[in-house]
Formats: structure tokens, sequence, C-alpha cells
């Protein structure tokens, strides 16, 4: 840490009898007069600058890499490849029972409308055989349809854990970059007044473990089974509701405590006195 910037070492030092502010004051009056500050200043310059400027690359490359490999393995590798094993295979067009209600679901409001059309006269009367023609071009559509969903399923799963694989390979081999990046991220966390801590943590606390949130959840976890083509099973989306944010906000609770009230009292003294 002796090469760190003062915003990033400052919120590691430990507290003691003196406050910390009559501490900063002094040492800030003794840099001032100090032959060597403005050298100190300069090599402090720099160190930040290249801790800006390889945290920003470090997380391009945390974003964009896993991005181009799924886009890429999901369409030369594993696209091509479920394709072809879908067609030869003639796989089943669900993958899940969630699947075939809401295909049912489609295919009944599809009749129902089609009779309702019919009745206010927005459609001619239609005989039996043009009806069930209808239907079945209709149930062939949402087969089609759903053929397609159950193939990107399994495409999602092989492109994403080539994305997580990609990650993790980024994090094991560039652990120097990651250690600055680290850094970066305590720096600008707390270069941050107390009002902004205090907004973020309100913010997060609201948007992931407030009231509101279990719609939010819910939303959530309906895309990321549909996205992977598993079963959308109520019970567990709302035991997951029931579960995750609880221990998400005992997690955070034991942050506040543990860490930000011994680096940022007054921050989370700040954030008290919003909250209330």
């Amino acid at each position: 840490m002796k090469n760190w910037p003062l915003t990033t070492r400052s919120a590691f030092e430990k507290t003691g009898p003196i406050p910390r502010s009559i501490s900063k004051t002094f040492e800030k009056l003794w840099k001032e007069l100090d032959a060597s500050a403005e050298n100190e200043v300069m090599e402090e310059w720099r160190v930040a600058r290249y801790q800006t400027v390889a945290s920003l690359k470090y997380l391009l490359l945390l974003i964009l890499i896993p991005v181009l490999v799924n886009q890429m393995s999901k369409s030369w590798i594993f696209g091509p490849l479920v394709d072809h094993v879908w067609s030869v295979n003639h796989a089943d067009i669900f993958l899940n029972a969630s699947q075939e209600e809401r295909a049912f679901a489609q295919l009944q409001r599809f009749e129902e409308r089609l009779h309702f059309d019919m009745l206010i006269g927005r459609l001619p009367t239609l005989s039996e055989e043009v009806i069930q023609q209808q239907i079945k071009n209709k149930a062939l559509e949402i087969a089609y349809q759903y053929a397609q969903e159950s193939a990107y399923a399994v495409k999602n799963v092989l492109a994403d854990s080539a994305s997580v694989a990609s990650f993790l390979a980024l994090m094991r081999f560039g652990k120097r970059q990651l250690s600055v990046f680290q850094s970066f991220v305590n720096e600008f966390i707390y270069g941050l007044s107390d009002t902004a801590k205090a907004f973020f943590i309100i913010l997060f606390t609201d948007m992931f473990i407030g009231f509101h949130s279990p719609h939010g959840w819910e939303v959530l976890m309906e895309a990321v089974l549909r996205h992977f083509g598993l079963p959308e099973n109520r019970d567990f989306i709302f035991l997951f509701i029931a579960t995750f944010p609880v221990a998400l906000d005992t997690v955070f609770k034991y942050w506040i405590f543990r860490y930000l009230n011994r680096v940022s009292p007054s921050a989370v003294a700040t954030y008290h006195n919003m909250n209330e």
C-alpha cells in the first residue's frame, strides 16, 4: 500500500485516539512545508494515472471478451452444431412443461379470437374445414417457434458456459491487473462524499432488497429460467424470492457493520439519517 494514492490509503487506515480530521490537517501542513512535496505529488499523480488507465483497460476486457466469445461461439460453433443435431435427431419441440403450457394457451387464444371475429362480423362465417385448417397452420407456426426457442436455450447454455470460462480465465491469468482494478475501485468508492455513498447504498437496497423488489426478482427469475430452457416453476421462484433477498440483506448489513462502519463511520451516519 506504500505506492497507493492518499485516498486509497486513508480508506484502510486504522482509527486512533486522535480524530482523523485533525491528524490529516497536520499531515497536510507538514507535507506542504516539506521540500520534496512536489516530487511526491507528481509521483502520486503518475501512479493514479497508471492505475486509472490500467483499470479501465482491464474492465473493458472483462466486458468485451466474454461478450465476443458468447456471440462468436453461438454463431460459428454451437449454433450450427445444435441446429444440425436438432434437425437430424428430430428432437422434441418442448424442453419443459412451461413451454407446453404457453404454446397451448397461445393456440387456444388464437382459436377463441377466430370464433370471436366471426361472431362480431369482422370475419365472414367460415366452414369447419377452413377453421380447422387455420388452426392447424397456427399450430405448425407455434411448433416451429417453440422448437427454435428450445434450440436457442441449448445454444445459450453452451455459449454462456464459454463466456464464464473466458471471464474466469481473464481473472486467473490477470491477477496483477485484477489487484490494480480492485485498488482503483476502492479508491473510487472511498473517494465519494458521505452523501453520495449513502445515496448509492439506499439505491442498492431499495432496488434489490426493498419492499417492491420481489416483483423485479420474479421477472428476472422467469427471464433467466426461460433463457436456459428451464421450467418456470412458480414454487421455486417464490422460494427464491423469499430466501435470496433476505440473505442478501443480511450480508449487506454485516458489511455495513463490519467494514463500512470502521472505515467511514460518517457515511454510515449519513445513511441512517437519509433512511429515516
